[in-house]
């Protein structure tokens, strides 16, 4: 079966107030049974999913949720990128059971050093600040969001790109 699930207010709200993201939860609880290109895959399609949106916000002029889409996008970009390339990122993020900020930023870093592609690291310092100061303090007009729509696209093709090569 695919499409919505349900999740029953309580669960997601303890999920939240403990800092934790349901999406994580799921994959690292199915991870013994998920290859990595599968968790990777998963993370893409879901990147591609937030794309779809923030286009859709960007276009309605809504800069608070297109900012925050956009960093969603990098967010699972980073994250896939930083598993299948078996960063230590990656295996800190497992063993605490989330992605802290920090941890994104770093693995950012790392991934750009990895492939020799600086936007890498580029693209989650401008999505972050998108979403700091396009979404939690709502101070960028859509303009600026929109602005870093060509950045974060262009991850998502590294992104694809490694993940595809990655299985051969």
């Amino acid at each position: 079966m695919s499409g919505n699930i349900y999740l029953p207010k309580k669960l997601v709200d303890a999920l939240e107030a403990s800092g934790l993201d349901i999406i994580d939860v799921i994959i690292y609880a199915l991870s013994d049974k998920l290859d990595p290109h599968e968790t990777a895959e998963a993370r893409i399609e879901l990147a591609e999913r937030y794309l779809a949106e923030a286009r859709e916000y960007i276009n309605k002029g809504d800069a608070v949720q297109a900012s925050e889409k956009l960093y969603k996008v990098t967010e699972e970009c980073i994250k896939a990128l930083a598993e299948i390339l078996k960063l230590p990122e990656a295996s800190e993020a497992r063993r605490s059971g989330r992605w802290f900020t920090w941890l994104l930023g770093s693995a950012s870093v790392s991934i750009a050093e990895k492939l020799g592609r600086p936007e890498v690291a580029e693209a989650w310092a401008l999505a972050y600040d998108a979403h700091v100061w396009g979404f939690h303090e709502m101070k960028y007009s859509i303009d600026k969001v929109a602005w870093r729509l060509k950045y974060i696209e262009t991850l998502l093709v590294i992104a694809e790109n490694v993940i595809k090569g990655s299985r051969s």
